[in-house]
């Protein structure tokens, strides 16, 4: 039987985004070491404690071979936490990749495509998770639409993976963490 993975154990102070300016969430960067104990530099899903809250989430990666963590309302409530606390957290990796969020948009896409479907049943989470972040990484409405043809077009056809898609936004600049505010 495998050994579970350590928790890592780090504390990070809670920031708000600089944009959007009315944004509800908050955001936490892991330090280098605690990234560092991580599997990948890449997206990861893990499961943990912030605070005293338990929580899963997917980090996301920052671009710079580390991660962070975006906190919604309703988990920093829970925490009993304020933006510009330093919060204690205990995270470990997920032992099984949860099933991402479908848009809806995709969601209908896919459903009028049935090769593109059938693909899309047979590949993990973590392969239907990177499709669905490649789309939704674009910043135009324009090319969102253009990204879902091309999936479309591409698991029509079998393939299993977004192509040339830099999950640790290292080599390509198209990941990283949000500015934080003053």
């Amino acid at each position: 039987m495998p050994k579970a993975p350590a928790n890592v154990r780090f504390k990070a102070k809670l920031l708000r985004p600089a944009l959007p300016a009315d944004a509800t969430w908050s955001f936490l960067l892991l330090p280098p070491a605690a990234s560092a104990k991580l599997p990948t530099r890449s997206m990861v899903s893990v499961e943990g404690t912030l605070g005293e809250a338990p929580f899963q989430a997917t980090l996301e990666p920052d671009g710079q071979g580390s991660h962070w963590l975006k906190v919604e309302d309703d988990l920093r409530a829970a925490a009993g936490i304020a933006v510009g606390d330093t919060v204690a957290l205990a995270i470990a990796p997920m032992a099984e990749e949860p099933e991402p969020k479908v848009p809806a948009d995709i969601r209908e896409a896919l459903d009028g495509h049935a090769a593109a479907r059938a693909t899309w049943d047979d590949i993990t989470a973590i392969a239907r998770r990177d499709w669905i972040y490649w789309i939704v990484s674009g910043k135009k409405a324009e090319t969102r639409i253009k990204r879902i043809g091309v999936a479309l077009d591409k698991l029509g056809k079998g393939n299993r993976r977004a192509c040339c898609f830099d999950r640790s936004g290292m080599y390509s600049n198209s990941l990283s963490a949000p500015k934080a505010a003053p």
